[in-house]
């Protein structure tokens, strides 16, 4: 890989989680985590090592803090995309209670948490007069906020119909 975006993340120096640009791929993430990881689980072997091993210092320690910390981030504001996703394509409510450990309503939560910040979002960028505005229109809310409705063994395909 060999984007400019990819080697200035590569060169940047990431002490805090706000160091990492908010659209950087997960997989980049981990690529520099694993970096910092080998160089920290280097320290633990002996001294005698027979074999060259560059051994992790503060910087790597504290890369890898804010790297978690910055994919936590990620996943989270992801989390309500990939719900309305997932429903869209035909999941139950049980079974996305099951894909995130927790009970349909707690599912639904998220869903309806995620849909209503991406509304404000949107009033926001429109009260702005953005170009183009993101978030969630008034009707893509009201179909996201639809999805809540369904039953917990209920899809949108069996709702279609």
């Amino acid at each position: 890989m060999s984007t400019p975006e990819y080697e200035r993340f590569q060169a940047a120096t990431i002490l805090r989680p706000d160091d990492v640009p908010p659209a950087t791929p997960l997989s980049w993430h981990m690529e520099r985590l694993t970096e910092h990881d080998h160089r920290l689980h280097a320290r633990a072997l002996r001294e005698d090592f027979p074999y060259e091993v560059e051994r992790g210092d503060l910087v790597d320690a504290l890369a890898a803090i804010a790297l978690r910390e910055s994919m936590h981030r990620h996943i989270v504001v992801q989390r309500g995309s990939r719900i309305r996703e997932a429903m869209e394509m035909g999941a139950t409510w049980y079974e996305m209670a099951a894909a995130l450990d927790i009970t349909p309503d707690e599912a639904r939560t998220l869903l309806r948490e995620w849909a209503d910040g991406q509304h404000r979002l949107h009033r926001g960028d429109v009260e702005r007069a953005a170009d183009s505005p993101l978030g969630l229109t008034p009707e893509r809310h009201a179909q996201v906020l639809a999805l809540t409705e369904l039953g917990d063994n209920e899809t949108v395909r069996a709702a279609a119909r």
